[in-house]
């Protein structure tokens, strides 16, 4: 879980920021992460589809640079959003799920953000 933020913040420059921009706003069809990423926290198959987009499965990036990438888009972006105590990402856990990257990310996330929301109004 330890995050070197000046190597993390590099590798989110040079890997993600051209899509999800330097504030994790989104770009054009590109989703938010700004004070959203955290709600995918909630669930286990959630945080497995923050490994398993094609941006995170497909990087250049080793599982232990991606899991950090992805620890320090939590910590910088994610806010409010997250709503349990956050486990970090494992180079291991990483490696393990980048191994299946989603084939249609856009119809699975919409139906992982209504299955999030109906199990929030269960609680």
């Amino acid at each position: 879980g330890d995050i070197n933020p000046q190597r993390a913040q590099f590798n989110y420059q040079m890997s993600c920021q051209g899509c999800h921009t330097p504030d994790g706003s989104g770009a054009n069809a590109v989703p938010q992460m700004r004070d959203v990423v955290g709600i995918f926290l909630s669930t286990q198959a959630g945080r497995e589809y923050l490994v398993r987009v094609p941006g995170s499965a497909v990087s250049a990036l080793d599982d232990a640079n991606l899991a950090e990438v992805l620890n320090w888009i939590v910590q910088e972006f994610a806010g409010a959003s997250v709503t349990l105590p956050f486990e970090p990402f494992t180079p291991q856990e990483v490696g393990r799920l980048r191994q299946h990257p989603l084939p249609e990310v856009v119809q699975y996330r919409a139906q992982l953000l209504a299955d999030i929301a109906s199990a929030k109004q269960r609680e």
